[in-house]
C-alpha cells in the first residue's frame, strides 16, 4: 500500500451533478497536469488542445452507457457483463433513502421478479458481490424499457441516460459510464483535430464497480481495432504520446501490446490488471478522473505516473478542492 492509495476523501468533493447543472460545459471541469517530478499544474479540460502537440494521439473508449440499474421495491439490480452464453453478471443492492447499499442476501436457483413482468433467476455466485444470473428476456432491449444508470449515494438526484453519454458512445455496452472522456465536446475534439492532434477508438464495456468494494477488475469485453492500432505504433515510432483517455483504453491496449511493444488488433475479454511492477509499453499518458482511495486503479495509475509524482499530484487535488468521480474534474497524466 503506498501513500497514494490510502488518503480521506473529504464527502464535499464528491461531485454529485454534472457539471452542466452547475452552470458549466462539460469542457469547463478542472484539469491537473502531472509531468513526472515537476510540480502539477491547474488548468481547464478546454485547454488540452494546447497541452498536447501536434502528432500525438489520444485514444477513446466508444461504449455507450447502458441505463443498467433495475430498481425494485427494496432491492435494485445492477446488471453488469453480458457472457458469451447470454447469461450475466449482476449485483444485487438493497435501496435506501439516498441510492443503494450493497446487499448480500440471495440464493443459487432463487427467481426475482423485476418490472414489466420479466423474471431473473441466480444461478451462481461468480464473485463475492456478483452473481451470474439469466433473465428471461434478451437484456439490452429491457433495460432501455425498465432501466436507469446506476447512481451511487454521492450523486444527489436522477439524471437521464444521456448525462451518462460520452461524446464519443457508439457502442452500447457498459454498466457504467467510461467517465474520462465525458469532459470532450465537438468543438473541442475539433480543436485537437485542428491542431494536428489523433482521435481513435477502442471499445471496452465497463462492468459495476460498487464503490464500497476495493477488489481488483474482473474480465471485461473489448476490441482494439487494427486501425488503433496502427495509429498507435505509428505514434510511438515517431516519439509522439500515446494518451489514454481513461483506465478502460489502457487496459485495452496493454492487452493487445506484444512482446514486441507493438499493438496489434484484439478482441475478446481481458482479465489483465495494470500494476507498477507489469507497468505500461503502449501508452505515455493518461487521462482519468479522481479516485476512490485504495482504489485498484490507482495502482495503474502509479504505473503510469510513479508513486511520488501520484502522491503529489493527489494532494494537490485535495488542497484544491477539486472534484471526484464521474461528474467531478479530471487529471492528465503526461510521462516525462
Amino acid at each position: 500500500m503506498t501513500v497514494a492509495l490510502d488518503f480521506a476523501l473529504p464527502p464535499g468533493l464528491s461531485a454529485s451533478e454534472p457539471p452542466e447543472a452547475r452552470g458549466m460545459s462539460r469542457d469547463a471541469v478542472r484539469l491537473m497536469v502531472s509531468r513526472g517530478d515537476l510540480a502539477p499544474s491547474h488548468h481547464h479540460f478546454a485547454d488540452l488542445p494546447g497541452l498536447l502537440g501536434p502528432g500525438d494521439l489520444i485514444v477513446v473508449n466508444n461504449s455507450a452507457t447502458l441505463p443498467a440499474a433495475v430498481r425494485l421495491d427494496r432491492l435494485a439490480v445492477h446488471f453488469s457483463t453480458a457472457n458469451e452464453d447470454g447469461t450475466w453478471l449482476v449485483e444485487l443492492r438493497r435501496r435506501t433513502a439516498t441510492a443503494s447499499e450493497p446487499y448480500g442476501g440471495g440464493e443459487p436457483g432463487e427467481w426475482l421478479p423485476l418490472p414489466g413482468r420479466a423474471t431473473l433467476r441466480l444461478i451462481e455466485r461468480e464473485t463475492p458481490r456478483l452473481w451470474r444470473a439469466s433473465l428471461d428476456r434478451a437484456v439490452e432491449p429491457y433495460l432501455r424499457a425498465h432501466g436507469a444508470p446506476i447512481r451511487y449515494s454521492y450523486v444527489s438526484e436522477d439524471w437521464p441516460i444521456e448525462a451518462y453519454q460520452t461524446v464519443f458512445a457508439t457502442v452500447p455496452g457498459s454498466a457504467e459510464m467510461p467517465s474520462a472522456a465525458r469532459p470532450f465536446t465537438a468543438e473541442l475534439v475539433t480543436a485537437l483535430v485542428a491542431r494536428g492532434i489523433g482521435i481513435a477508438p477502442i471499445t471496452l464495456h465497463t462492468g459495476v464497480a460498487s464503490p464500497e468494494k476495493d477488489e481488483p477488475p474482473y474480465a471485461e469485453r473489448y476490441e482494439v481495432p487494427a486501425a488503433t492500432a496502427r495509429l498507435v505504433n505509428l505514434a510511438r515510432e515517431s516519439g509522439n504520446r500515446v494518451v489514454a483517455a481513461g483506465t478502460t483504453v489502457v487496459r485495452a491496449l496493454e492487452t493487445a501490446v506484444g512482446a514486441d511493444g507493438r499493438v496489434a488488433a484484439a478482441a475478446g475479454w481481458t482479465s489483465h490488471v495494470v500494476t507498477p511492477r507489469r507497468g505500461v509499453r503502449a501508452v505515455t499518458g493518461l487521462i482519468t478522473g479522481l479516485h476512490e482511495p485504495r482504489s485498484s486503479h490507482l495502482l495503474m495509475l502509479t504505473a503510469i505516473a510513479g508513486e511520488t509524482a501520484l502522491a503529489q499530484a493527489y494532494g494537490e487535488a485535495l488542497r484544491n478542492g477539486y472534484l471526484w468521480h464521474e461528474f467531478g474534474d479530471t487529471h492528465l497524466i503526461l510521462q516525462k
